[in-house]
């Protein structure tokens, strides 16, 4: 309640009142009138706390479950044809398949990617139950999408020579003499093509996961 004095009025002889005005405070805090807004001011904004959607988080745990699924896939796919191959070996009658480059290429080259998507289930199962990447986040999705490049051509060129050898192969009197060897062959370089569809798939993703970050700067586009 504001504090009012008397006033005495000679020639109406009556009394009147003056209040006096103060500045209307609260506690902290300080009041802006209608004007003062008008003339340009902003009222000032009251930031939010972060909100951490729950929806989003299973999102990005689907996205990394992905692509540890393809990883496990062209991992699988790789190792056995790197087997099936190393394993063509059928007495000392039948040909071995050190003796052909071709078959060495495809051997060796599916090795390599057998290591590598190892290296990245890791990688990916760490990511997921951490919530963060293996390497700074800028190196992890160059990292990620320049060996999937360029292993993925490595398995398809590997896979492109065994296949022109086996026809060849199989052209002549090889197979004829022992078909087990060829079969073997052509079981491997299989696997190895199943292997690369699972590597470009996984390629795929993190291509994505790229060009989301290069936009966005999150490696994510949720």
């Amino acid at each position: 309640m504001l504090p009012c004095r008397l006033k005495f009025s000679g020639q109406n002889s009556s009394f009147y009142s003056t209040c006096l005005q103060r500045p209307q405070q609260q506690e902290g805090t300080t009041m802006r009138s209608p004007q003062s807004l008008r003339n340009g001011e902003t009222p000032p904004r009251i930031l939010a706390p972060p909100f951490h959607s729950t929806v989003s988080e299973q999102k990005l745990r689907r996205f990394n479950t992905l692509i540890l699924v393809f990883r496990l896939a062209s991992f699988c796919f790789s190792l056995a044809s790197a087997v099936f191959m190393v394993t063509n070996s059928h007495g000392s009658n039948s040909p071995n398949w050190h003796v052909f480059d071709a078959f060495r290429f495809v051997f060796a080259a599916n090795a390599i990617v057998a290591l590598y998507s190892l290296a990245e289930m890791g990688a990916s199962v760490w990511e997921i139950l951490k919530g963060t990447t293996v390497l700074p986040e800028t190196v992890q999705v160059w990292f990620d999408f320049g060996h999937d490049q360029v292993f993925a051509y490595l398995l398809l060129s590997a896979d492109a020579a065994g296949t022109a050898l086996s026809r060849t192969l199989r052209g002549g009197d090889t197979c004829t003499a022992t078909s087990s060897f060829c079969v073997q062959s052509d079981i491997s370089i299989a696997l190895g093509f199943a292997g690369f569809l699972f590597l470009g798939f996984s390629s795929l993703l993190s291509g994505f996961r790229l060009v989301c970050f290069i936009i966005r700067g999150s490696r994510f586009h949720l």
